[in-house]
């Protein structure tokens, strides 16, 4: 029912195809990843068929190995009238322990569309705890500042 799931968590392992010429997970295996939490959680949190606007402020913290239990989250954090602001985080470790650290972290914006591809409104998520708030503030922001950076960035396009 759309509108009530808020957050998704995929788990898989990392596999050897994944990685790069350091031996570590290839930070596109990880983009990719990212991309597909975020919609999977977005197409429940709408009901909707959505697409990718915008992934930003991507940070990779610490590598993943070969043969670490990959954990992507994917929470709404804002909606607005056909986008969904998303937080995610990658973690990973040892698959035979229950802890798992940090690898990535970012922001990605999914709209709903209709079956032509035009954007259709999604279900308000209202923040209900002190964290929520936080987070749904800071997607505020985050907004803003990207405005800014759109300016910017019109310098490099041709």
């Amino acid at each position: 029912m759309p509108g009530t799931e808020r957050s998704l968590t995929m788990r898989f392992l990392a596999e050897p195809k994944d990685v790069n010429f350091g031996g570590k997970v290839h930070g596109g295996a990880a983009m990719k990843w990212i991309d597909l939490a975020a919609y999977g959680c977005a197409a429940a949190w709408s009901g909707k068929y959505c697409i990718t606007a915008y992934v930003g402020g991507m940070r990779f913290v610490q590598p993943v190995l070969v043969g670490n239990m990959v954990e992507v989250e994917a929470k709404v954090i804002y909606t607005g009238r056909t986008s969904m602001h998303l937080g995610i985080e990658v973690r990973a470790g040892d698959p035979t322990s229950s802890e798992k650290h940090l690898t990535t972290h970012c922001v990605a914006i999914m709209v709903a569309v209709d079956d032509k591809g035009k954007p259709v409104p999604v279900p308000e998520w209202v923040p209900v705890t002190e964290n929520d708030i936080f987070m749904r503030d800071s997607a505020i922001r985050l907004m803003r500042m990207r405005e800014k950076i759109t300016e910017e960035m019109s310098a490099h396009l041709s």
